[in-house]
């Protein structure tokens, strides 16, 4: 007898079916499994066999062969322990009841018939659901957040005599499909009103954060951009059930310790890491620092000292919000959707445009230290920030506000642009047809961009930042429609190539944190 049993092949995040069809036939001892299986999943028979033994079900005189459809597709991982065990019952007949074909068996077996998780078990139940099955069979694991997906039945199970007598109707076990908890109240250990000045920067920061755009701070070492970006977390809302899934499965695939499950990551690499730590890949390719920003944030400080093809590789990503790992084995795709914030020095000694030191810097070194950063790395921030030291002893007229009170008005911003685009999706990351569509600036705005853009020499990609960013600071502003004065201040934030803007930033802004003071 033939039984087939459905179960979930990874490559990467993403889930295919698997049919596990098994045979067992009279004759000399064997167990063979087919369908380009790779070391760990050959290795499955011995764990299979020992584990039936331990149920006091033997392998005596009996070939058994396991085909794992699709034949095409390299198998990999001890994903499919458990569909191999189970179809290697019902061919025997020692399971006699009909399994759906909507009913999926994934988990890893020990030698006493114990099921045990493996690497990337989320991933796998969250294929599971998009792949349209109702029930999964899977082991429990602790570390993992309560799992919630509507039409998908989840079983905990932990061992193998547990599944034969829940398939026999022996044994109710209950079906778990609890909630993620939502918890705002989440405290952090910084806070943006014990940072001193940098008013302008602070207001930058919230756009970024209401909008999802991209930011570029330089300034001289000591003036606070690493605060800043450490700081900026503690205004981002906190994550959605689906988003907090996401998070998870890709930090269990990477075998990154996870903190804070309802918080957006916050990924902060060396800049001696390397190519392949920061997108990600190796023999097996596991996810990279931008896909574990995935949702997050992923700040790259003193990034003039990455490798410039390590930073050029971020360019595709930033664009598609997602990677793709191509090796001779496989070929994977990750989600990148990470909000990126570099700082560097202005120059090698880092004093250049100071107020208070001396730059030592020749101009050729100057510009050689900035070529680090290709043209078209710089040109995918979409707000600049020029940042100056300030004193301890700067006694601001502006009442700081807590990152809690900025964080409200970043999730009600978020909000508008979700009912607007009627998905989560930000102005920073939606379409530029979209934008338009459902914004219908006047003609004036148009005028007025294709004037400065004109004036400026500014790139269409340049005019739609700024186009992004009005939206957003609009938004922020609860308007309906893209301001002549959002338009403006977008202009103070996002072109990072023309002198002349930023000279006339610092003119405009006159407040702590400045080039002005």
């Amino acid at each position: 007898m033939i039984a087939k049993i459905m179960s979930i092949g990874l490559k990467g995040v993403e889930g295919y079916r698997v049919q596990v069809e098994v045979q067992t036939l009279d004759g000399m001892d064997a167990f063979l499994i087919v369908g380009l299986p790779d070391a760990s999943v050959k290795e499955s028979k011995e764990r299979v066999s020992t584990a039936l033994h331990s149920y006091g079900h033997q392998l005596v005189d009996q070939k058994t062969v396991v085909n794992l459809s699709p034949s095409e597709q390299k198998k990999n991982g001890p994903i499919f322990d458990l569909p191999i065990a189970i179809g290697i019952l019902k061919s025997t007949g020692v399971i006699r009841v009909n399994i759906q074909a909507t009913t999926c068996f994934i988990g890893a077996l020990s030698l006493d018939g114990s099921i045990l998780p493996f690497e990337g078990l989320l991933a796998a139940a969250l294929a599971a659901k998009k792949l349209g099955f109702t029930i999964v069979y899977m082991p429990f694991d602790p570390n993992l957040p309560d799992i919630k997906m509507e039409g998908l039945d989840i079983v905990f199970v932990s061992s193998l005599h547990e599944v034969i007598q829940h398939l026999s109707g022996q044994m109710l076990l209950p079906f778990h499909s609890p909630q993620l908890i939502q918890d705002d109240s989440i405290e952090y250990e910084k806070d943006f009103q014990d940072i001193i000045g940098h008013e302008f920067a602070k207001r930058a920061l919230e756009i970024a954060a209401a909008g999802e755009h991209h930011v570029f701070m330089t300034g001289p070492p000591g003036c606070g951009k690493s605060l800043l970006a450490e700081t900026f977390p503690s205004i981002l809302p906190p994550l959605s059930n689906e988003a907090q899934l996401e998070k998870v499965s890709l930090h269990q695939l990477a075998g990154s310790e996870i903190l804070q499950i309802n918080q957006p990551s916050f990924r902060n690499p060396h800049h001696s890491a390397s190519s392949v730590s920061i997108i990600g890949g190796g023999q097996n390719p596991k996810p990279g620092e931008i896909s574990l920003a995935h949702r997050g944030v992923l700040f790259l400080d003193e990034m003039a000292e990455f490798s410039k093809k390590t930073l050029d590789m971020l360019r595709q990503p930033i664009e598609t919000q997602k990677v793709t790992i191509s090796r001779a084995r496989s070929t994977v795709t990750y989600p990148a959707a990470f909000l990126l914030i570099g700082a560097m020095n202005p120059c090698p000694c880092g004093y250049l445009g100071s107020s208070s030191h001396y730059c030592t810097c020749t101009p050729k070194q100057i510009q050689s230290y900035q070529n680090r950063i290709s043209g078209p790395i710089r040109d995918r921030f979409d707000i600049t920030l020029s940042l100056q030291s300030i004193s301890l002893d700067t006694k601001s007229n502006i009442q700081c506000e807590t990152s809690e009170m900025i964080r409200k008005r970043v999730v009600k911003t978020r909000n508008r642009q979700y009912e607007r685009y009627a998905k989560e999706i930000c102005n920073g990351r939606v379409s530029y047809e979209v934008l338009i569509k459902t914004s219908n600036p006047s003609e004036k705005i148009k005028q007025l961009l294709q004037q400065m853009a004109l004036k400026k020499k500014w790139s269409n990609r340049i005019q739609v930042k700024m186009m992004r960013l009005a939206r957003t600071i609009s938004d922020l502003r609860e308007e309906n429609q893209i301001t002549e004065g959002a338009i403006w201040e977008a202009m103070t934030l996002c072109c990072s190539t023309d002198n002349n803007l930023i000279v006339g930033q610092r003119d405009r802004s006159r407040v702590p944190g400045s080039r002005s003071q």
